[in-house]
């Protein structure tokens, strides 16, 4: 498959470049679902960004006198022993949070084919756009603004992919809510799902071909 590849004034350069069909293109064949492939590539990611370290005090850990607040019966409500009873206000919580980790694994082949379905979806629905590759002179948002406004893309949330690290890029879009800058070597499934324009250069169209 072949696309047009343009630069940051958003006019065609004329040029064509090969998209991996195998990755922008692909087919799922007799695989499981892909849409519940895709499913657990993101929700993995997910859990993986919880820190897990909630925590509320239970009954044992709660500051108070241990007295015996009231008879045993005959009170006309619910058995209590001291203050720090769950059914007091003030008092403990009855199984609530503990600290945990909620990382899981998947495979890398049911990783690899979520990133494959998500890149094609992005490609058949118009949404991935191929830019030739470039840099700002200075670290600017103005830079990004007017970058973003030549491929009518300003009002849209962008996921923008470099081959490798770029400060002066970084710094323009860093404070524009919308936008997004990775490393096509970081590339995930949730990243590419998680916008509306994925812009990729032509270097890191070629990383991607061969991941």
């Amino acid at each position: 498959m072949e696309v047009a590849v343009y630069n940051i004034k958003g006019q065609d350069t004329g040029r064509k470049i090969t998209l991996n069909d195998d990755v922008f293109a692909y087919e799922a064949g007799n695989e499981a679902n892909p849409e519940h492939v895709v499913y657990l590539d993101v929700k993995q990611f997910l859990a993986n960004q919880r820190q897990g370290t909630h925590k509320s005090k239970e009954r044992s850990e709660v500051s108070g006198s241990t007295r015996k607040l009231g008879r045993q019966k005959g009170g006309g409500g619910a058995r209590r022993g001291d203050i720090n009873s769950p059914v007091l206000v003030g008092g403990g919580r009855v199984f609530g949070p503990r600290p945990r980790d909620y990382r899981f694994k998947i495979n890398k082949k049911v990783k690899m084919l979520a990133r494959k379905l998500a890149l094609t979806s992005k490609v058949q629905n118009n949404e991935l756009i191929v830019v030739e590759n470039f840099t700002f002179e200075a670290p600017k948002t103005k830079n990004y603004i007017d970058f973003a406004k030549n491929l009518k893309i300003e009002d849209k949330k962008v996921l923008l992919v470099l081959s490798e690290a770029n400060n002066n890029v970084y710094l323009s879009l860093r404070n524009v809510p919308n936008a997004k800058m990775m490393q096509a070597r970081d590339l995930n499934t949730y990243a590419i799902l998680n916008n509306n324009a994925l812009v990729l250069t032509e270097d890191s169209v070629n990383q991607i071909n061969e991941l």
